[in-house]
């Protein structure tokens, strides 16, 4: 029985996805790392509290 891991998955999306789709998770992904990253200010954590917690973020 083998396991499936994260590096697996990625080459499966890799080889499955075209380009558009996969930019456009990147540029997603890149765009959430953004503000969850340096968006710490007391009002834009309050803003985005529910977007952590709607994106499966632990922020507490």
């Amino acid at each position: 029985m083998t396991t499936e891991t994260v590096h697996d998955r990625i080459g499966t999306a890799r080889d499955e996805l075209p380009i558009g789709q996969l930019t456009a998770v990147l540029t997603f992904a890149a765009a959430v790392s953004f503000a969850l990253l340096f968006l710490q200010e007391p009002l834009a954590h309050d803003s985005l509290h529910n977007f952590r917690h709607a994106a499966g973020v632990i922020c507490h």
